[in-house]
């Protein structure tokens, strides 16, 4: 994953753009990051593996009033 500072990313936008289709890019303000750009394809990708809790529901076994097992969000995928 690329990093690049909020001073970098302002003044070469089409740069930030270009590595986003290969890779995150991640943008960072006072060293810490606040902001990460992805090509359309990464987020359309992403976005196809949220679940809400309706699709855990109907996926799992669980009665009414039982909830699924939390999930870890820090897992890499």
């Amino acid at each position: 994953m690329k990093t690049l500072t909020s001073r970098e990313f302002n003044q070469d936008v089409s740069r930030a753009k270009r590595l986003a289709r290969i890779e995150p890019v991640f943008i960072t303000d006072r060293g810490r990051p606040t902001h990460v750009l992805l090509g359309v394809e990464a987020f359309r990708q992403l976005a196809r593996q949220t679940e809400t809790i309706v699709d855990l529901l109907a996926q799992s076994d669980a009665t009414p009033g039982e909830a699924p097992p939390p999930r870890d969000w820090n897992r890499t995928r």
